[in-house]
């Protein structure tokens, strides 16, 4: 049974069901947008995949809501009747054990939500308001645009690719960051074609920065773009903006239904709405799309764990996307510049935009793909985490379509949630490492053993797990056949990560506890760990019985270093051989191999490649919140060590006390980056009692206004005070740099923050030795170049494990 408003053509090809489940079954193409309304107004714009050109549809569909009564109902008598007839309110009983059953529909959502309040007001006896008022497990809604994506059956893009989308990026330069007081003074603009804009305010008034801000929505509606792009642009041009145009009286008409304005969503990561950092809004220009890149590098990061940073300027220095000639400005002083050198800044806002398009044809395909299977809008999927914003539609579409009656989310029993393996087998440097990825491996339990929610009867989890794991090996391989920068290969090696994605979010989205998933499943959850635990601690036994030293070992990986003198064909021979004796869905891979590996703690470690790479893993070598000069240490010290080179190692550590207490280091390097999660009056609140560094500092500035969820840089000055850096997180610099931070407090830190994290690499006496100041050392310390590397192997413990046969059974 097809859920209300299905629009499936007749002379389509049937697909299988789970197929169906995936990418939905109406093959409409070209959809780059959808606005409904509960009123049941849903307007759709298409481009045409051969064209290009964008056409608009208007069209009704039936606002829906899933109930788990229909007694709340009764009060409409012969206006509500069974799907198939004419009577203004319909339902249908869907089959099954779930408690939410009665999919009930109407010609006007509004109608029918304060019908069903009514109804279950009169039932409890007080004034209900809200349909979340009923709870979760008695009342279930989607918002306008996924109930009409989710009754028809049809997705965003088909047909199309990512270069065939209409994609414009703009990004403000302000003579502030407050909003409340600032203005803004340029915008650049880069349109679909490819084509830079600058508007600059034709003064410094009111009326200036209006007409500036007028200019800026008629550029944008001339050129129709179907996605607005920027980074950071819900953190803070769209708020800025939004918060200019209101305070001058400026319509901000930026979407395709002009008189609609801007409009709000909550949101897991967006501009904050009053006090509270918690509740989070972004806005929504109605028939465009608003996508943020920060989404698409934090996303990419939270999986890659290589970017040097998540602004702007760093991501695109990383991703290679920076051009040569690239104008960089201190973000404090660029208003400044713009007064006496204003070309300069027009390249520089130029530059921004520029590079925003790159990185969003880069990183931004994965978010492009997932709008192609899953029935929610293209910029909500950006947005969204992979478990509950992407497989919690994908499933709620594929119990409606199977007519099936959806499980409430269920308390947690309290059963506890068992760990994950994670084995720390030796630390300190190892040499000739190779890395054994465990491809996927709680989800590839889940297809080789069957393991899916107890709520869910139809096995649409694991059976959506099986086709993205075969649709990905085929989106790869088709990838690896395209032409190499081709948009063929663009789009497949995007629908593969897409899908890697969401595979790889399987398991969180079955151990999600507390009821934050429809389908959680705690034991479940547990009975895949546990064959997890096995097949790991499997594994590393199998390869330390054929030679090899292990390091490290988790559901990601095995790291392992080989004897002197073997090749890579023995590495790989050594891969390929445990590989041939897991399950058939489990597979080992072959994933890489290094010239050397400094193991610190578990999941915190170093790895130097072959061709001289540094790759750092976790957040002992790697945070946001780290001081850059601390950091930039590392980068130069792992290196001499791996060379062994101590003596090199201890002239780095000299090199750098050095450059602090001649302050040759500036103070953004001593700066580091924190969240403000206290308001103003919060923190006078708890100031008596407890002195904090980041507020201290702001205070200090002068500033006594902030955001709950701004970040600055702070430092701690001479006399144990504390200042603020006027600079951006790409721009290093401000408008002036007093160097006045405490330099003996970082000498501290750089021993025992940073140099500490190669301690395990060293004898604990050659280390003090090492990391001693110049006035510190001992006598008679030993020379430095008779110091080496070490490494702490420890035994595999004797394994309880299942043999070869009982793992494969």
């Amino acid at each position: 049974m097809h859920p209300p408003g299905s629009a499936m053509a007749g002379d389509e090809p049937r697909v299988s069901r789970e197929d169906e489940w995936l990418w939905g079954w109406d093959r409409t193409p070209g959809i780059v947008s959808v606005w409904a309304e509960p009123s049941g107004r849903a307007i759709v714009w298409r481009r045409i995949p051969d064209t290009g050109a964008l056409v608009r549809e208007d069209e009704r569909y039936r606002p829906w809501i899933l109930l788990d009564r229909m007694d709340d109902l009764h009060h409409l008598g012969s206006r509500l009747a069974r799907d198939g007839g004419d009577a203004p309110f319909r339902f249908r009983e869907l089959d099954g054990p779930g408690a939410l059953r009665f999919l009930v529909s109407a010609e006007d959502g509004a109608a029918l939500a304060n019908a069903v309040l009514h109804g279950a007001s009169r039932r409890l006896n007080q004034q209900l308001r809200h349909l979340r008022d009923l709870g979760p497990g008695s009342a279930f809604a989607l918002p306008p645009e996924e109930q009409y994506l989710v009754a028809t059956g049809r997705t965003y893009f088909r047909d199309l690719a990512f270069d065939q989308l209409h994609r414009l990026q703009f990004d403000l330069e302000t003579t502030g960051l407050d909003a409340t007081r600032n203005r803004i003074f340029m915008v650049a603009v880069l349109d679909a074609s490819g084509a830079p804009h600058v508007l600059e305010a034709d003064g410094e008034g009111d009326a200036a920065e209006a007409d500036l801000i007028r200019r800026l929505v008629a550029l944008i509606c001339e050129a129709d773009p179907d996605v607005i792009e920027n980074h950071n642009l819900h953190g803070f041009d769209l708020p800025f903006l939004a918060t200019r145009a209101r305070k001058l009286g400026v319509p901000l008409a930026l979407g395709r239904l002009a008189k609609l304005g801007l409009r709000e969503r909550a949101a897991r990561r967006g501009t904050a709405r009053g006090d509270d950092p918690s509740r989070r809004v972004r806005f929504v220009a109605p028939g465009r799309e608003l996508i943020d890149t920060m989404d698409a590098v934090m996303r990419y990061d939270f999986s890659a764990r290589e970017l040097p940073g998540h602004g702007l300027k760093a991501v695109a220095r990383h991703l290679g996307v920076a051009a040569p000639d690239r104008e960089y400005v201190p973000g404090a002083q660029i208003h400044t510049i713009y007064r006496t050198d204003p070309e300069r800044i027009r390249r520089y806002a130029t530059d921004d935009v520029e590079e925003v398009a790159a990185i969003s044809r880069v990183l931004g395909g994965a978010a492009f793909a997932l709008a192609r299977m899953a029935p929610r809008r293209y910029e909500r999927l950006a947005d969204a985490g992979p478990a509950t914003g992407v497989i919690d539609p994908l499933l709620v579409r594929a119990y409606l379509r199977a007519g099936a009656a959806l499980p409430a989310h269920a308390p947690w029993d309290g059963t506890p949630h068992s760990g994950a393996a994670l084995h720390l087998f030796a630390t300190g440097v190892a040499r000739r490492v190779v890395k054994a990825d465990v491809a996927s491996l709680y989800p590839s339990l889940m297809r080789a053993y069957r393991i899916g929610p107890a709520p869910d009867h139809l096995g649409a989890l694991v059976a959506l797990v099986d086709r993205l794991v075969e649709q990905r090996l085929a989106a790869k391989a088709s990838g690896r056949a395209a032409p190499p920068g081709s948009a063929e290969r663009h789009t497949h090696e995007a629908m593969s990560a897409a899908m890697k994605l969401l595979v790889n979010s399987a398991y969180g989205y079955l151990a999600a506890g507390g009821g934050l998933t429809r389908f959680a499943d705690v034991h479940a959850a547990n009975e895949v760990t546990r064959r997890g635990r096995e097949t790991l601690n499997f594994m590393c036994r199998e390869l330390a019985a054929r030679g090899v030293t292990l390091l490290e070992a988790d559901t990601d990986g095995v790291y392992f270093a080989v004897p002197e003198g073997w090749t890579e064909a023995d590495e790989r021979r050594v891969v390929a051989e445990v590989d041939a004796l897991l399950p058939p869905l489990v597979q080992l891979e072959f994933d890489g191999r290094y010239a050397a590996m400094l193991s610190h703690e578990p999941k915190n470690y170093a790895l130097l490649g072959y061709d001289g790479t540094l790759l750092l893993r976790g957040v002992a070598f790697r945070s946001s919140r780290s001081e850059p000069y601390g950091e930039a240490f590392l980068r130069r010290a792992l290196p001499l060590l791996f060379a062994g080179d101590i003596t090199g190692l201890r002239g780095e550590y000299l090199a750098t006390l050095r450059a602090l207490r001649t302050r040759e280091l500036s103070t953004y390097d001593v700066s580091s980056r924190v969240r403000l999660t206290k308001s103003p009056e919060r923190y006078a609140e708890t100031r008596e009692t407890r002195r904090e560094l980041a507020y201290e500092a702001l205070l200090a500035s002068g500033r006594t206004r902030w955001r709950v969820g701004e970040r600055v840089r702070v430092y701690r000055t001479q006399g144990g005070g504390a200042g603020v850096v006027a600079s951006t997180d790409d721009d290093t610099g401000g408008v002036s740099d007093p160097r006045d931070y405490d330099v003996d407090h970082y000498s501290r830190l750089l021993r025992d923050t940073f140099a500490v994290r190669l301690a395990r690499a060293l004898t604990a006496a050659d280390f003090a030795e090492v990391f001693a100041a110049a006035d510190q050392l001992s006598l008679f310390a030993p020379s430095t170049a008779s110091m080496h590397t070490v490494l702490d192997s420890r035994p595999v413990p004797a394994s309880t494990a299942p043999s070869a046969a009982a793992i494969t059974s």
